[in-house]
């Protein structure tokens, strides 16, 4: 890989970005040094301290068909949370101004020593936020893709009568709620449990049996996932659940339909099937990034960051990542 022994350059003369010259998986990424972009009109320049990585990274970025569906075209960046402090300010922008700690997305382009971005974006493509105090950088690097999904999810389920609205993150779950999250140790899983526990609900999260303990400290009770799943939520909750997150694929889908969950009150991310709600960051509510990293400052919700990496070992990395095995986030370090 290029640029491997050589320290970071100064904002004027560039910096590294890790880039693909060729779709595909983490063979094709690689590090190089870019000449410094810089900030337009309406745009702020971050200096990058930390960039997390997410499952849609190296997804959009594997073949051409895919990238296309993001606008994407070689040679292509990597990643899109990141999180560092303000650098250079364009024409017009108000309210940050260089020196400011702050946290946000750029799709396809975090995973670089400096990121342009547009000051009033509200999408995890092209976002900025103020960080707060008493949330680090690395944790900060982690929120954007995952947490605005885990918002989005839980804010679907907002259709059952049983559902009672969380003010800021409208998340339709409330006291008298018991849901079942599939795939609840992962990346999105991590938010969407705390998130549910903290607007009230019984968690119920499906895990490997090696899992357990990681989904308890999130708050979830843990459930293995497989054959047999209904059974095992039934005899955990006999009162029956009323709402399903499914984070993988369609296994909690069909558990819950199977103990009676109405389709309105069931949502995946990862999958399509008729009739059940779909989510994806986009849909998130306004503020909702915000509310997180607020509810971290204050203590209530906590992000296990898993592994770090240097810039260096992006492939070791998202090799890691990719595998899907790895509890909590996965964070390059610049």
């Amino acid at each position: 890989m290029q640029a491997q022994a050589e320290s970071r350059h100064s904002s004027e003369g560039g910096g590294r970005a890790v880039r693909l010259r060729s779709f595909g998986g983490p063979e094709a990424l690689e590090v190089h040094q870019v000449p410094a972009p810089g900030a337009g009109p309406g745009q702020v320049r971050v200096r990058v301290t930390a960039a997390g990585l997410n499952p849609m990274d190296w997804v959009m970025t594997a073949d051409a068909d895919t990238a296309a569906r993001f606008g994407l075209t070689l040679p292509v960046g990597f990643g899109t949370d990141y999180a560092g402090v303000i650098d250079q300010v364009g024409e017009g922008v108000t309210g940050f101004a260089p020196g400011d700690r702050v946290f946000g997305g750029a799709l396809s382009r975090a995973v670089a020593d400096l990121v342009v971005v547009d000051a009033r974006g509200d999408t995890a493509a092209d976002e900025v936020h103020h960080t707060p105090e008493g949330v680090d950088d690395r944790t900060a690097a982690t929120l954007t893709i995952a947490g605005r999904t885990a918002a989005a999810a839980l804010a679907a389920l907002g259709s059952g009568s049983g559902a009672h609205s969380n003010p800021g993150l409208g998340l339709g779950l409330g006291p008298d709620d018991t849901v079942l999250i599939g795939g609840a140790g992962g990346g999105v899983g991590v938010f969407a449990v705390q998130l549910a526990r903290i607007a009230g609900a019984r968690v119920i999260g499906t895990g490997s049996a090696a899992s357990a303990d990681h989904l308890r400290s999130l708050g979830a009770e843990p459930v293995t996932y497989g054959d047999g799943l209904t059974d095992r939520v039934r005899a955990l909750a006999p009162e029956g659940i009323t709402a399903a997150l499914d984070l993988h694929g369609v296994d909690t889908v069909h558990a819950a339909r199977e103990l009676g969950v109405p389709d309105a009150r069931i949502c995946t991310i990862a999958a399509q099937i008729e009739g059940v709600p779909a989510a994806n960051g986009a849909n998130a509510a306004a503020g909702a990034l915000e509310e997180i990293a607020a509810l971290i400052a204050a203590g209530r919700l906590r992000v296990p960051v898993a592994a770090t990496f240097p810039i260096d070992e992006i492939r070791r990395a998202t090799e890691l990542q990719a595998a899907r095995h790895v509890r909590g986030k996965v964070v390059i370090d610049l």
